[in-house]
């Protein structure tokens, strides 16, 4: 199956069939970035700084190793496309084991337990991110206008999206055994269907079937790049401010809402079907507006709603249930909308067909930054200023409050200025992105 053709169209069919590896893909972003600290913290009673140390030290690794695994997934690409699924799937295997292993430990004790979910971690995120650069260097190779763009990341993102409710639901529903297998099974069924999906088109050497390596440079090629510079610095700002209240989220519903667990997966759920639900309005104001500033629309909602959950307290599940919806229409432009303007950058420099492993290693590398920075510091940092795990100390729950709604909010406002500074004002009409 070649390329889609027709600019800004893409076949159900087809979007399906690439965009089905998301979902498996979404379950292993959910456990490991929200479930897995409170897992650890609240079943195994390990130390928040302990657990905040693990976490920082294993996505740091998981960032540090993704522009490197981005240079391995061009290399792959300059082979064949079957290069790629086969190395996919080996990483699907290591990843569907890891999973496993992280949420039933063979051992006790805290340190033989910090030890051992050090080394799961590093296994499951080195799979994950191999797998997870190579869908989404397959997606950007696809090529398109910002239509096509958006919509073949839409797919992606769509799929995660099912991936995530599905996984916020399972644990609580089945419990966490149930919710690894059908994790196991959507792996297996996504990596199917991704075989079967469009594949990009044939470029230089390879159409010769000739092998020839991307280059040394590769690697560092898209700091050269102004543009890529300009959207990865809106990237992470706006990567941060969504990374803090995920690890937060769990510890806020508990402790400041004093919701009971049957309610969790309400406001998870609502919260990731409002986003799916969402994408195709923002794929239509992508039409008309472009892809910027839909993107800075989505950044201001985001703020104006998530806002008031610095003001809720003990009792307040319904209204935390609302600005979770609603959060979540806000989240379907985090989603579908800056993957599609990198692939714009990529287009517009020149290096299509080439090096998009590279930009989206760097570009994984900002997404795990801003999570380890998120659990590493955060974490600690609660602990230091006196909020504890189940704690109902009004100065420890309003720190949490502070952490969880406040700072979130600020980082948006400054992603948001940044956005339009950096990046919309340097893009008149539709187009991704203007010669600096």
């Amino acid at each position: 199956m070649t390329a889609p053709g027709a600019p800004g169209t893409l076949p159900a069919r087809q979007g399906l069939a690439y965009g089905l590896l998301g979902l498996p893909l979404a379950f292993v972003a959910l456990p490991l970035y929200v479930l897995l600290p409170n897992h650890y913290a609240r079943a195994y009673g390990m130390p928040l700084a302990t657990l905040g140390a693990v976490l920082l030290a294993a996505r740091l690794f998981d960032a540090a190793t993704d522009p490197l695994l981005g240079r391995l997934s061009d290399r792959l690409f300059g082979r064949s496309t079957r290069t790629v699924l086969g190395v996919g799937a080996g990483s699907a295997v290591v990843l569907a084991l890891g999973m496993w292993a992280l949420f039933f430990p063979p051992v006790q004790g805290e340190q033989a337990l910090a030890w051992w979910a050090l080394l799961c971690l590093l296994a499951t995120y080195l799979a994950y991110s191999q797998l997870s650069i190579a869908h989404q260097s397959w997606g950007a190779r696809l090529g398109g206008d910002e239509a096509l763009r958006s919509r073949i990341v839409a797919w992606r993102e769509g799929a995660a999206l099912v991936g995530v409710v599905l996984a916020s639901l399972l644990p609580s529903l089945l419990g966490l055994p149930a919710m690894l297998g059908v994790f196991a099974a959507t792996l297996v069924l996504g990596w199917w269907a991704w075989a079967c999906a469009p594949r990009p088109a044939a470029q230089g050497a390879d159409m010769h079937g000739v092998y020839h390596p991307a280059q040394h440079a590769s690697l560092w090629r898209p700091w050269g790049r102004p543009a890529f510079r300009r959207l990865l610095v809106v990237f992470m700002l706006n990567g941060i401010a969504s990374a803090i209240p995920a690890t937060l989220v769990l510890f806020f519903v508990q402790d400041r809402l004093q919701a009971p667990s049957t309610q969790e997966p309400l406001f998870l759920g609502a919260y990731f079907v409002c986003a799916a639900l969402s994408i195709p309005l923002w794929l239509r104001a992508v039409g008309r507006f472009g892809l910027a500033r839909t993107w800075l629309m989505g950044m201001l909602l985001a703020v104006a709603v998530f806002a008031w959950t610095a003001l809720l307290g003990s009792g307040d599940a319904l209204a935390f249930a609302v600005v979770c919806a609603l959060s979540g229409v806000a989240l379907g432009t985090d989603l579908a909308l800056p993957s599609a303007l990198l692939a714009g950058v990529i287009a517009y420099e020149g290096d299509s067909g080439q090096h998009e492993g590279a930009y989206f290693g760097w570009w994984n590398f900002a997404t795990k930054l801003n999570l380890a920075l998120a659990a590493g510091l955060a974490l600690p940092l609660l602990a230091l200023l006196g909020y504890t795990p189940g704690t109902r100390s009004e100065a420890g729950l309003q720190t949490l409050s502070l952490a969880y709604a406040v700072l979130p909010c600020l980082l948006k406002l400054a992603a948001a200025a940044a956005l339009y500074l950096l990046v919309v004002r340097r893009t008149p009409g539709s187009a991704a992105f203007q010669a600096p």
